[in-house]
This record gives C-alpha cells, structure tokens and sequence, in this order.
C-alpha cells in the first residue's frame, strides 16, 4: 500500500453516531417508537443521550451495565476512523 492512498482525503460523510445508536437500541426494546436520541456536537466531541420507555430503560442498560457498555464500545470503534470522542449517556 503506497502512502499515496494513506494520506488521499476520504470524500466519504460525518458519520451519524446518533443514527447507530438508534438503531441499535430499537433492536434492543419491545417499544422501538419511545426510543428518543439527541446528539450534542461541538467539533470532534459528541454527546448522545438515549432515552426509552420506562419499563425498556433495563434492557438498555442490562445486567451489570452490559448492553449500555457494548453500545459504547460499537460507537467508539466507530468514532475511530475520524478520531472524534463520543460519550453515550442514557437518560431516566
């Protein structure tokens, strides 16, 4: 690989973390229409706050903070390529 393709800009689009989220977490819950998500950017930082009916609120979080952990783990792997921080936070 030459470092010609290394350094070519990617004309590829701002990855939507909270679209990903969102889908992720409407797999998760028995009511995929309560799933609310609002994203805060501010440059390569984001904020994505999730909130879901209360009886799905455990099965996005999960035992011991397992689901909401995995969730977090997917989007940072995403966020990796364009080097941005992405916290996931889930709201009552």
């Amino acid at each position: 690989m030459s470092l010609t393709y290394l350094l070519r800009p990617r004309a590829e689009a701002v990855p939507d973390y909270g679209e990903l989220v969102s889908y992720i977490v409407r797999q998760m819950v028995s009511d995929p229409e309560s799933v609310t998500v609002d994203v805060e950017q501010d440059g390569h930082r984001a904020v994505v706050r999730v909130g879901t009916a209360a009886a799905d609120l455990g099965k996005v979080i999960g035992r011991n903070g397992r689901h909401i952990d995995a969730i977090r783990m997917v989007v940072r792997a995403a966020s990796l390529r364009d080097r941005d921080r992405v916290q996931v936070e889930v709201r009552d």
